[in-house]
């Protein structure tokens, strides 16, 4: 997405982070394998580490995007107020891939699963990007 966004002539009006809905690997690095595809890419992403969705996150951003229906199920649980669930999106929906509905774990997607992952995703940030600059979105 940072990528994107610089393209797109953008940065400094949106502000990206990342982070799940499960304290279980608060502070882990990225996997060795999204660390091999990005880098194929040009992207470096060691220096992420994971974090858990945290309460001013919701005032903080105007949209918090998900990758599949349980995280999305968890972050509408834990939305403070209607408005809140109203930021919740899957990342899906701006792309052309919009009838998958969820974005695939990489995991269990075989030796192309992180380059089918990352080209899906980079599809679904152009067009998040076509949705930021329309009239009136978030």
């Amino acid at each position: 997405m940072r990528r994107a966004v610089e393209r797109a002539g953008l940065e400094g009006l949106v502000e990206i982070d990342s982070a799940g809905t499960s304290a279980e690997h608060t502070g882990d690095g990225p996997d060795r394998r999204a660390i091999a595809e990005a880098d194929r890419r040009g992207l470096d992403l060691r220096p992420q580490r994971a974090r858990r969705v945290r309460p001013d996150d919701w005032e903080r951003f105007d949209l918090l995007l998900v990758a599949d229906a349980t995280v999305e199920r968890a972050l509408l649980r834990s939305a403070p107020h209607g408005a809140a669930r109203a930021k919740v999106h899957r990342m899906t929906a701006f792309g052309p891939d919009a009838d998958l509905g969820e974005v695939p774990d990489p995991y269990y997607g075989g030796p192309d699963g992180f380059a089918d992952v990352y080209d899906l995703l980079e599809r679904a940030c152009e067009g998040l990007i076509d949705h930021l600059r329309a009239p009136g979105a978030a």
